[in-house]
């Protein structure tokens, strides 16, 4: 009996080292759960209250765990989370007004007044696209060794790294800026 138990605890942690590996996942029910503490109230004294009760009630570990073993690992295997956002609304202050930001299912609305635009991201392509009036173009190429092919407004592409040097040829090819060097 004593080995069976032994076997058997062995076989779980083997299995939960193989399908959990690298599952580090988004725990969107932990943060929704978090978000929705943060937006109660704007006392902070009273958000810290209802916090402290959650813990007292394991609500946050129970959320935590849920998405440590199940939501997290759904999303590695399958690339989507069961508690994405999709539908979500949210207000977003700009420098010249408020944006709404509507999560879909494969991306974003972005409007403000009556003018809107889509960004789309096409998972068999592995490409994000705007969308605006009717006109679409790709914005950005993700490849699997590291590197992104940014889409550029002439229809050229340049491909870089995922990293400052890449982002700063990416900025410098899309907002058409020149950096002399001098001693």
């Amino acid at each position: 009996m004593k080995r069976s138990k032994l076997t058997l605890a062995c076989t779980c942690l083997l299995s939960s080292a193989i399908l959990f590996s690298s599952c580090i996942g988004s725990f969107s029910l932990f943060n929704r759960l978090l978000a929705w503490n943060q937006e109660i109230n704007d006392n902070k004294f009273v958000n810290e209250l209802v916090f402290v009760a959650l813990n007292i009630v394991p609500v946050y570990a129970i959320a935590g765990l849920a998405d440590i073993l199940v939501l997290n690992s759904i999303e590695f295997w399958s690339g989507n989370n069961p508690v994405a956002n999709a539908g979500d609304v949210k207000t977003i202050k700009g420098m010249d007004g408020d944006y709404m930001v509507e999560t879909t299912e494969n991306g974003y609305i972005i409007s403000k007044d009556e003018e809107s635009m889509e960004l789309i991201y096409n998972q068999e392509s592995n490409t994000w696209s705007v969308t605006t009036e009717e006109v679409s173009s790709d914005l950005i190429t993700l490849h699997e060794n590291g590197t992104v092919d940014v889409h550029l407004p002439d229809k050229n592409s340049i491909n870089v790294t995922l990293d400052a040097q890449g982002v700063l040829t990416a900025r410098q090819a899309t907002m058409n800026y020149s950096f002399f060097a001098s001693r």
